[in-house]
């Protein structure tokens, strides 16, 4: 017994139409049409393309490890000195392009080595002058980069995750990070 009620022809090209303009949460197999008239086979069948080579998948991309950000006790423990920086790198006085690849080898080696916890001093950047960065609001571009980079899939398999360091060591111009064990 089928208590469902038809939608009228209205009904039915509102729905569409709604259904039309939202966009899935995530992306769903294609699900055939249903019709109300009978399937009707297909007269032609295309033939199939000449196999002259294999297609071949490309490999599929690594998803890359989250980050993690500190529990507030380990955050707690590194800033009161009970648990030990391993590991130590200043990058006040270099280009972009020389902090990343200094920030890559430090990662690394550091992460060889068996640091558990390392200390990444940016700087809070300087001005110089009446009408210098520092009065216009952008003071400090590896202070602001290096986070970004951090969260970048090629420094996920170093590092577990990173938070602002304490004042005692550099508050808001440094960084702890936690780093993965090496495999």
């Amino acid at each position: 017994m089928n208590r469902r009620r038809q939608l009228s022809d209205e009904e039915r090209a509102l729905w569409s139409g709604i259904a039309r303009s939202i966009k899935p949460l995530r992306a769903l197999r294609p699900v055939a049409k249903v019709s109300d008239k009978p399937a009707v086979a297909a007269a032609k069948v295309a033939p199939a393309p000449p196999a002259a080579t294999p297609r071949v998948a490309p490999p599929l991309a690594a998803k890359p490890l989250p980050l993690t950000p500190f529990d507030r006790r380990l955050k707690q423990r590194v800033a009161r000195g009970r648990d030990a920086i391993d590991a130590r790198i200043d990058l006040h006085g270099m280009t972009q392009s020389e902090a990343h690849a200094a920030l890559f080898r430090f990662l690394r080696r550091a992460q060889a080595d068996g640091a558990r916890i390392a200390l990444i001093v940016t700087g809070k950047g300087a001005g110089r002058g009446p009408d210098s960065a520092r009065d216009a609001g952008e003071r400090g571009i590896l202070k602001r980069q290096v986070p970004l980079w951090l969260a970048l899939p090629e420094f996920r398999p170093f590092i577990v995750g990173f938070e602002d360091a304490h004042v005692g060591h550099g508050g808001k111009g440094a960084l702890y990070v936690r780093l993965r064990r090496a495999r």
